[in-house]
């Protein structure tokens, strides 16, 4: 366990620190309070000091330190995550572990469509990377900007491309994690069959910082997409949702590259805080979709595709409206309004946006449930949006910024969670998708999983980090 230091400690500590990764990456103080909070800024926590290595050996070597001074390990990428999994518990001595320096491309290996980077890169870049390759790296999401390939691993994040992809950990050959002792475990591989024992990555990808640091990873590659067509459409239900994307993944095969579904309370925020250049279709519908086909091949026709298979939707009535954008700018003027909702959310109130998902069979039921709930909450604005092709639709409630102070706020968060995680569960569901436990879901984890479940999440967790230096308070509380 770690304990609190002794001002006398902390300056021995502090030098010790800058010996390792110089003083100018060493941070303290007021330089430090940009990585004490999340982005949302829910979560402060205030860390001993901020470290930014820049080497794998001087991430060890700061692991090493933290064990001989009993000091707290919070590993941070980007910081953009949702759920306080990157931010110091209260009355833990901390020392903040951010990866962002470690920003190296190692190898692009095109004959294996593997990439091998740095922790620390940059979402963003690495799909402009592939890009460049004439490959593609299909994952996506709003903060895809400033998130980090450490912090996306930690969390198994997923995005808009899980439909035809998966999540994070679906793109993973190999990884390079420094261990709570301090030892490297290279396992760097980029093989895509491997039964030399434990799958020991899939340990690390999703455990948010808790067994260890990622490092680094090799990455896959994909074909770049030749031909795509993105269009909105507007839809009376969910049925209708589901509908629409069955009968696309029947006449297109697997070539539904994106599939989100968005309810008409969600695009007026979007459009009240002008986070995009506008809506190509008028807002009075209940539900809307934006979809993208697309392929590999120059050779499919996508707009004849895109066109006739909405068209028969729309004689078949599981449509109301569509549109189809014309160019790239159109097309993306539509994916704006789905990656802008964090940010647009956040100017609207404080927000509790949840992550929960449940069988798509499940997901009209659910939605249905869930809302009527919610809407009884005092001042509550109920919000959805998500992935319908993976059971993943993010139910949002907003609350006043002056609803009252910040225990009242949690209060009302706290509400909220309960009756999106009941019905959620109710609905053969799980609590959290693709944001993680962290710091926010801890206490209700147990509620959900078995006992079973957590005895073995306790053992791994006790096997790998026996002095509990890691991430503590996150995921698991271990008494």
């Amino acid at each position: 366990m770690t304990v609190l230091l002794l001002d006398s400690e902390h300056a021995a500590f502090l030098r010790a620190l800058a010996g390792i990764i110089g003083d100018k990456y060493v941070r303290t103080g007021a330089d430090a309070e940009p990585y004490e909070q999340d982005w949302r800024a829910r979560y402060r926590g205030v860390a001993v000091a901020v470290a930014l290595p820049g080497a794998t050996e001087e991430v060890a070597a700061v692991v090493r330190l933290c064990g001989e001074y009993r000091i707290a390990i919070v590993p941070q990428a980007g910081n953009t995550g949702l759920t306080g999994g990157a931010i110091v518990p209260d009355g833990v001595a901390g020392l903040i572990v951010n990866v962002s320096r470690l920003n190296t491309v190692h190898r692009v290996d095109l004959l294996n469509n593997a990439m091998t980077v740095g922790a620390g890169c940059i979402l963003a870049d690495m799909r402009a990377l592939a890009d460049r390759h004439d490959r593609q790296f299909p994952v996506l999401l709003g903060s895809v900007g400033s998130c980090e390939i450490g912090g996306l691993l930690s969390t198994n994040a997923g995005g808009t491309g899980v439909l035809r992809y998966g999540n994070m950990r679906e793109q993973v050959l190999g990884l390079e994690v420094v261990l709570p002792d301090g030892r490297i475990w290279n396992g760097l591989k980029a093989l895509r069959k491997d039964n030399t024992g434990y799958d020991l990555k899939q340990l690390f990808i999703g455990a948010e910082g808790t067994l260890g640091i990622v490092t680094a990873a090799v990455l896959k590659l994909y074909p770049k997409l030749s031909v795509s067509a993105t269009a909105m459409v507007a839809l009376e239900g969910v049925d209708q949702a589901i509908a629409l994307l069955r009968e696309l993944q029947r006449v297109t095969g697997a070539r539904v590259e994106q599939f989100e579904l968005m309810s008409r309370g969600q695009l007026q925020i979007v459009l009240r805080h002008g986070m995009t250049g506008g809506s190509p279709m008028a807002d009075d519908a209940p539900w809307y979709v934006l979809l993208e086909l697309a392929d590999s091949s120059p050779d499919w026709d996508v707009t004849d595709a895109i066109e006739t298979a909405l068209g028969a939707a729309m004689e078949n009535g599981v449509i109301i409206d569509a549109v189809i954008a014309s160019d790239q700018a159109k097309a993306e003027r539509i994916w704006n309004l789905r990656h802008t909702i964090s940010e647009s959310n956040k100017r609207e109130g404080f927000t509790v946006s949840n992550d929960t998902s449940v069988p798509i069979s499940a997901l009209p039921e659910f939605l249905d449930r869930v809302t009527q709930r919610l809407q009884r909450l005092p001042k509550a604005q109920v919000a959805h949006c998500g992935h319908v092709g993976d059971g993943n639709v993010h139910v949002i409630v907003i609350f006043p910024y002056d609803i009252g102070d910040a225990s009242v706020r949690e209060a009302a968060a706290h509400e909220a969670n309960t009756i999106v995680h009941q019905e959620s569960v109710a609905c053969g569901g799980s609590i959290s998708a693709e944001h993680g436990i962290g710091r926010m879901h801890i206490d209700r984890l147990p509620l959900y999983v078995s006992e079973v479940e957590m005895d073995l999440m306790r053992r791994i967790k006790l096997a790998i980090d026996p002095q509990r230096i890691m991430n503590p308070d996150k995921v698991l509380r271990l008494g």
